[in-house]
C-alpha cells in the first residue's frame, strides 16, 4: 500500500547495510523509541564486520575499566589528534573519544548477548607517542556458538577461507599459538585446538570467534529487539523534499522498486567502495588489482548516493592498507606476524630494504605505495627468511611442525610444490640465484644481506629502528634479546612477494561530530548521516590500534541514532 507521500513503507529511521555500524545504530534508534529498518544489498548480513578480526578500538571502555585500567581521555585525545595531523576535526574526534565508551557501556545494558572483554598487552599502533597505550584499548568477544543464529546462521557472511569446524582463536590464543616452537604455552593452543576439533565433531558445536562472533551477537541482539532485517534490497537513490533534505530512499526488493520513507532520517552504513576497481584506480593509479579483503559487495553504493544529493566526500584514495600474500587461487592472507618475525627482511624492487618491516599495516602500505610513485618497484616487495625461521616460526599459515598428513594447514619441513610452481614463493641456495629470482639486482641484495646481520648481531635496527616499539616486539620472538631481530643463517632462502591488500577503502563522505552528511560548503544535507566506510575516517590517513575501523563504524553509528532521535 503506497502512503499520502508516494513511499511504499515508512519508518522513523532508515539504516543501509549490516555491518557493525549499521547494527549498532539499529539497535540505538530502536533502545530511543524509534521505528528502524536495516536493509542489506547482499543476501547475506554482516558486511566486512563479519570478514574482520572483531576488535573495538575503545579507549576507556567498561572491559577496561572492569580491569582497573582507565587511559586519560585528554591523552587518546592528543594521541589522536597527532595521528591525525590536522585531517580531522578535533570535534569529531573529541565526540569518538567521549562517546565510544558509552556505546560499549549501551550494548552491555541493552543485551545480555553482549560480552566484551579487554586483555592487556595488544599495544596500540603508536605507544610510544603521548596518550598512546602499551597495554592496549583493543576490546574483543568471547566466541559463541552461531547454532545460537537458527535459520539466520546461513544468512551470515562468512570468510572466503573458512577454518575447518573447531578451528578457532581469540586474539590472545593466536599470538601464544605463534609461538608453538618457542613455548609450552603455544604447544598447549596446538591441543586445544585438537581438543575444539573433536568437540564440533562428537557434539556438533559450531563455535565462532573474532568478527564472526561480533555480528552473530548484534543479529541475536536486533532479533531480541524485534528489529527488522531485509536482506537482497539494494539501494538504488536516496529521496529528497524540495529543500534538498533526505525524506527516505529507492530500494530494490523481489524484483520490484520500493520506496522507503524515514521520518527521521537515513543513516548510511553500506561500506566503502572496495571492489570498484575502476574507481579505485582513478583515485589511485598505483593499485590496479582487486586485493582487497572487504566485503565482496562494497561498491561504494552509499557514498555515491551522498554525493548525488550534494554531499563532500574525503580522502578517496585511502584504505585500511593490509600487506597481503595472494596465493595461486586468489585467496588473500595477511602478512602481520611474518613481518614482526626476527630472521627476515624485505626488500623493494632495488634490492633495498624502505620501511621497519615490524610497522603498522596502515604505515607499511603507505610505504609501498610512496615508493611505487617515485618509481622504484615496491608492489610487490619480497620478504625474505632462511630455513632455520622456516622450522622455528609461522610464515604463510604454515606450522613449523612434523609433517602431519590431513592437517587444515601445510606443515612438515619442505616448502610446499604448489607454493614454489605459484610464483608466489622463491626458494635459492645464494643470494644471487635469489635476486635472479625476484628480479633485483645482486650486489644489492647481497649488501641488504651483509648489512641486515651485521645490525641483528649487534641487536639494534640502526637503519629502521625495528624492534624499538612495543607494538613490534608483539609478534616478536620474545626468548631473544630483541624480539625482532636476529641473523639469516645458511641458505636455503625463501622470498615471499607481498602484493598490497586492504580491509576496504577508508574514505568517503565527510560527517560532522554527530556523523551528519556535510557538503562542500559545510553546510549540513538534513536527514542524511554516514558511518564506517561510508564517511570519512575518523583516523585520517592514520590506525590508532586493533579494531580501529569497527570502534569508529559503531560509535558513530550510535552517536547517529541519538543526535536523530533528538531531533523534533
Amino acid at each position: 500500500m503506497t502512503d499520502t507521500n508516494g513511499f511504499d513503507h515508512v519508518v522513523d529511521v532508515l539504516i543501509v547495510g549490516s555491518g557493525g555500524g549499521g547494527m549498532a545504530a539499529a539497535l540505538t534508534a530502536h533502545a530511543c523509541g524509534l521505528d528502524a529498518l536495516v536493509v542489506e544489498k547482499a543476501s547475506y548480513f554482516g558486511g566486512s564486520t563479519a570478514l574482520s578480526g572483531g576488535g573495538i578500538w575503545v579507549p576507556g571502555a567498561p572491559a577496561q575499566r572492569r580491569e582497573g585500567y582507565s587511559p586519560d581521555p585528554e591523552g587518546v585525545v592528543e594521541y589522536l589528534l597527532r595521528i591525525t595531523e590536522g585531517l580531522v576535526s578535533e570535534a569529531r574526534i573529541r565526540q569518538y573519544v567521549e562517546s565510544a565508551p558509552k556505546m560499549l557501556e549501551f550494548l552491555e545494558g541493552l543485551s545480555s548477548w553482549f560480552e566484551f572483554v579487554w586483555k592487556p598487552g595488544y599495544a596500540d599502533y603508536y605507544p610510544e607517542l603521548p596518550g598512546g597505550s602499551e597495554l592496549g584499548s583493543t576490546i574483543n568477544v568471547p566466541a559463541i556458538d552461531l547454532r545460537k543464529l537458527g535459520a539466520d546462521e546461513q544468512l551470515m557472511l562468512k570468510p572466503l577461507a573458512l577454518a575447518p569446524r573447531g578451528i578457532w582463536l581469540g586474539p590472545k590464543d593466536l599470538r601464544t599459538f605463534y609461538r608453538i616452537r618457542q613455548s609450552w604455552a603455544g604447544k598447549g593452543v596446538l591441543l586445544k585446538l585438537v581438543w575444539r576439533m573433536f568437540k564440533a565433531r562428537a557434539f556438533n558445536e559450531r563455535m565462532a570467534a573474532i568478527g564472526q562472533s561480533l555480528v552473530a551477537r548484534l543479529r541475536l541482539a536486533m532479533r531480541e529487539n524485534g528489529i527488522p532485517l531485509w536482506l537482497d534490497a539494494p539501494m538504488i537513490e536516496l529521496l529528497t523534499d524540495a529543500d534538498g533534505s533526505v525524506s527516505g530512499a529507492v530500494l530494490e526488493r523481489d524484483g520490484a522498486k520500493q520506496r522507503i520513507g524515514a521520518r527521521r532520517g537515513v543513516i548510511l552504513a553500506s561500506g566503502g567502495f572496495d571492489h570498484d576497481l575502476a574507481w579505485r584506480k582513478e583515485q589511485l593509479p598505483v593499485v590496479d588489482q582487486d586485493w582487497s579483503f572487504g566485503n565482496p559487495v562494497a561498491m561504494g553504493d552509499g557514498i555515491r548516493a551522498g554525493e548525488k544529493v550534494g554531499a563532500a566526500t574525503d580522502l578517496l584514495d585511502e584504505a585500511w592498507w593490509f600487506p597481503a600474500i595472494q596465493w595461486p587461487d586468489g585467496r588473500m592472507q595477511f602478512m602481520l606476524n611474518e613481518r614482526m618475525m626476527p630472521s627476515q627482511f624485505i626488500v623493494n624492487g632495488e634490492g633495498k630494504r624502505f620501511i621497519n618491516e615490524a610497522a603498522p599495516y596502515m604505515d607499511f602500505g603507505h610505504a609501498m605505495i610512496d615508493g611505487q610513485k617515485s618509481g622504484v618497484p615496491h608492489i610487490p616487495c619480497w620478504l625474505i627468511t632462511d630455513h632455520r625461521s622456516w622450522k622455528r616460526y609461522v610464515v604463510g599459515g604454515h606450522l613449523p611442525l612434523p609433517k602431519i598428513p590431513g592437517a587444515p594447514v601445510p606443515t612438515g619441513r619442505k616448502i610446499p610444490k604448489a607454493w614454489l610452481e605459484s610464483g608466489v614463493v622463491k626458494a635459492a641456495t645464494s643470494w644471487d640465484e635469489m635476486a635472479t629470482k625476484i628480479g633485483v639486482p645482486a650486489a644489492e641484495l647481497r649488501a641488504t644481506a651483509a648489512r641486515f646481520n651485521e645490525l641483528a648481531c649487534r641487536g639494534h635496527d640502526d637503519d629502521f629502528n625495528r624492534g624499538d616499539s612495543v607494538y613490534d616486539n608483539y609478534y616478536g620472538d620474545p626468548t631473544l634479546p630483541n624480539p625482532n631481530l636476529y641473523p639469516l643463517g645458511d641458505p636455503p632462502y625463501y622470498a615471499f612477494r607481498i602484493v598490497l591488500g586492504d580491509l576496504g577503502t577508508s574514505g568517503g563522505l565527510l560527517t560532522d561530530e554527530y556523523a551528519r552528511v556535510l557538503r562542500p560548503d559545510g553546510t549540513i544535507v538534513s536527514g542524511l548521516y554516514a558511518v564506517g566506510n561510508t564517511s570519512a575516517p575518523v583516523m585520517g590517513r592514520s590506525y590508532a590500534g586493533a579494531g580501529a575501523t569497527i570502534g569508529p563504524a559503531m560509535t558513530f553509528g550510535f552517536v547517529a541514532a541519538k543526535h536523530l532521535a533528538s531531533q523534533a
